[in-house]
C-alpha cells in the first residue's frame, strides 16, 4: 500500500489533525470509542470507501467492536446498498479477520425461521416506527419484502441490538446520499428508540471527514426535520 506520509505529507497532516484532533475531540460531539467505530465503518461501507475501511477495521476491532458486530454491519448493508456494492467489503472483512486469527464462519446469529420471519420483521418495524407499520407489508410486494427480508432476515439477528441496527442504517443512508426521504424516516426511527437528536448530530459530526460537508449538512437537515415531526 502506498505510503501517503511520504508522497503527500502536507495533505496527510491536514486530514489527520482534522479527523483525530478537531473532530474526535470537539467538545460536545464526542462518542464512545466503540460507537464511533460502529458509525464510521457503516459510513465507509455506505460511501464505498473500501481503502479507508481496510485501514480502519483493525483499529475498530481493537477499539471494542467484535468480529460478529463487524460482520453484522456488512450483512445489513445489503438492504440499503445492494449486493453489488457490499460484496467487496465482505471479502476485505474476511481477509482481515482471517489474518488476525479469527476462525470463520463466525457463530450463527439468525433468530428467525422461514415460518416466522415475516411476523418478526413486522414486529421490528412496529417497534421502530410505530403501530402504523404493523400491517404495512400488505400494501405491496416490495413492502412485504421489506418486512420479511430487510427486517425479518437482518434486523432480528444477534450481534447488534435494535438501536445499533437503526444507527448503522442511518449511517448507510447518510453516506450514500440521495436518500433523504428514507434518511428522515430513519432519523425518526432512531429517535423513537432513544438515539436522540443530539446523538445523531454527534454521529454525523464524527463521520463528516469520511463523507464530506454536503452529505453531512443534508443529514443535519433531515435530523432537524425528523425532530420536528
Amino acid at each position: 500500500m502506498m505510503n501517503y506520509h511520504e508522497t503527500d505529507p502536507e495533505f496527510i497532516k491536514i486530514i489527520e489533525y482534522f479527523t483525530l484532533e478537531e473532530v474526535m475531540k470537539e467538545p460536545g460531539q464526542e462518542l464512545p470509542e466503540d460507537t464511533r467505530y460502529l458509525a464510521i465503518l457503516a459510513t465507509l461501507v455506505g460511501c464505498q470507501g473500501i481503502d479507508v475501511y481496510k485501514n480502519i477495521l483493525p483499529k475498530a476491532l481493537d477499539g471494542g467492536l467484535s468480529p460478529v458486530m463487524v460482520k453484522e454491519i456488512v450483512y445489513q448493508a445489503v438492504d440499503y446498498l445492494g449486493i453489488g456494492r457490499v460484496m467487496p467489503f465482505l471479502s476485505v472483512t474476511n481477509e482481515i479477520l482471517t489474518a488476525q486469527g479469527v476462525k470463520l464462519p463466525l457463530p450463527a446469529q439468525a433468530r428467525t425461521t422461514m415460518e416466522d420471519r415475516l411476523e418478526k420483521g413486522a414486529q421490528a418495524q412496529e417497534e421502530i416506527f410505530g403501530a402504523h407499520m404493523k400491517e404495512a407489508w400488505k400494501t405491496g410486494h416490495i413492502n412485504r419484502w421489506l418486512a420479511v427480508n430487510c427486517f425479518g432476515d437482518y434486523y432480528t439477528r444477534g450481534g447488534l441490538d435494535l438501536k445499533q441496527r437503526e444507527l448503522i442504517t442511518f449511517c448507510f443512508l447518510v453516506a450514500q446520499g440521495g436518500c433523504e426521504p428514507q434518511l428522515t424516516a430513519h432519523a425518526e426511527g432512531n429517535m423513537n428508540l432513544g438515539n436522540d437528536k443530539d446523538f445523531l448530530i454527534r454521529v454525523v459530526s464524527q463521520c463528516l471527514p469520511y463523507i464530506g460537508y454536503p452529505r453531512s449538512l443534508n443529514a443535519i437537515s433531515c435530523i432537524n426535520k425528523a425532530a420536528e415531526s
